[in-house]
């Protein structure tokens, strides 16, 4: 199963945090949220607002963009390993869509 959007999104922000050597305290002063909140975002059990994760972005000094790309490689990648043997569509395949005919009006 894929995870949440809000699980990966909340793993990249603790990786950022964690890769500088800051704790949950420094980050949730300089972003204006509280330490408790800031938690639950990390651990993906509560779904951030744009404005608060530009706010936590702020804080670490890393692009929003830059996490947003993250948590979607890391899903796609999530994505392409559950995906269900034989959904892939095979190149060759070919398909023949039948001409559109005139339509009656009534």
């Amino acid at each position: 199963m894929t995870a949440l959007l809000r699980e990966v999104v909340g793993d990249v922000l603790r990786r950022a945090r964690t890769s500088q050597g800051r704790t949950l305290r420094e980050v949730s002063d300089a972003a204006m949220v509280s330490l408790g909140y800031l938690s639950e975002v990390e651990r993906g059990r509560k779904e951030a607002s744009s404005e608060l994760l530009s706010a936590i972005c702020s804080a670490l000094d890393v692009p929003l963009s830059r996490v947003l790309i993250d948590a979607g490689e890391r899903m796609a990648r999530q994505e392409a390993l559950s995906a269900p043997v034989g959904t892939n569509i095979d190149a060759s395949t070919k398909v023949v869509i039948p001409p559109v005919g005139t339509m009656a009006v009534a």
